[in-house]
């Protein structure tokens, strides 16, 4: 978890005292703030973190095949069962359990959770019962009190799965973290792309900074690797309007902060000169007249030996 504010903080506090019991625990947040992560921290915090980390989504969950997928089959159990199947449950034997988007699990798939929960034991489709020991973390982006006053979630699993909740802040409610975690996700993607972007311009942070991330950390790290795979240099691409609901006012002053960067740098880069082979106007593709105009435009010129 990258980040140190104090509502991030809270949240691995509330890790270090769940994690080493085997307490259920319900993460609450919404989508992209890192649920899995939380999940896997308090699995890895944990005395079970030698055994398996399983996690489900119960999103994918098919109707007709969930008890299969989250109890096994035996081979012959049913029409297509040619081998015996290890369920999710006995995969996670030991370890811990991770029931991502647990507010979209179907009816049916909550009357048998619930009743794993309950008795400790799972049925293999076709064969004998087992007894399990596994710690449950399930986590959704619904508000499941509402869901259970809708009709939508069983009341008495809700019950047993919000033993200890932790609810993760949205990326707007920590804006102080979004340096830190930009520039881990720049080194990151840099390095799996094998591009040499190391750098955020200070334009760039005010808006990435600014920006209210819907998609919180999960927006903010797709923004940031399609700026790494497009930047042609050290310094990280940005355009305002790759931002869900940016405006039209932002993106063009990350367009001219940006062109204004790029100009500077050509200029320093051949010390001035603009005409000629390997010149500036040259080296940015345009035409010594247009460069003229932009520098015009963005107020550029020379003080002492500085381009500023």
């Amino acid at each position: 978890m990258i980040g140190n504010s104090p509502s991030l903080n809270a949240v691995r506090r509330a890790v270090a005292q769940v994690a080493p019991t085997d307490a259920t625990v319900l993460i609450l947040g919404e989508t992209g703030t890192g649920k899995e992560l939380v999940a896997s921290s308090l699995h890895d915090q944990s005395p079970r973190r030698a055994h398996a980390f399983v996690p489900v989504s119960c999103v994918a969950l098919a109707p007709g095949l969930i008890t299969s997928e989250l109890f096994g089959h035996e081979a012959g159990a049913f029409t297509g069962a040619v081998k015996r199947r290890v369920g999710r449950f006995e995969q996670a034997q030991g370890g811990t359990l991770f029931l991502d988007e647990v507010g979209e699990m179907p009816p049916e798939a909550q009357a048998l959770l619930l009743r794993v929960l309950q008795e400790r034991v799972i049925e293999r489709v076709g064969g004998d019962t087992l007894p399990i020991d596994v710690r449950i973390v399930a986590a959704t982006n619904r508000d499941l009190s509402a869901e259970v006053k809708a009709g939508r979630f069983r009341a008495d699993l809700f019950y047993r799965l919000n033993v200890f909740p932790i609810t993760l802040p949205p990326l707007r409610d920590r804006r102080e973290d979004i340096p830190a975690l930009a520039a881990h996700f720049v080194h990151q993607t840099a390095k799996r792309h094998g591009r040499s972007v190391s750098r955020i311009l200070s334009t760039t942070l005010r808006l990435l900074s600014a920006h209210d991330w819907p998609g919180n950390v999960r927006e903010l790290q797709n923004v940031i690797e399609r700026g790494v795979i497009v930047s042609e240099g050290s310094d990280l691409a940005f355009d305002a309007s790759w931002l869900v609901g940016a405006s039209t006012v932002e993106t063009a002053q990350t367009w001219a902060a940006q062109e204004r960067h790029r100009i500077l740098d050509a200029l320093r880069a051949t010390d001035g000169r603009v005409y000629g082979p390997g010149g500036a106007a040259h080296r940015l593709g345009l035409n010594p007249t247009t460069l003229y105009g932009k520098m015009k435009k963005h107020g550029i010129c020379k003080t002492g030996t500085e381009w500023t």
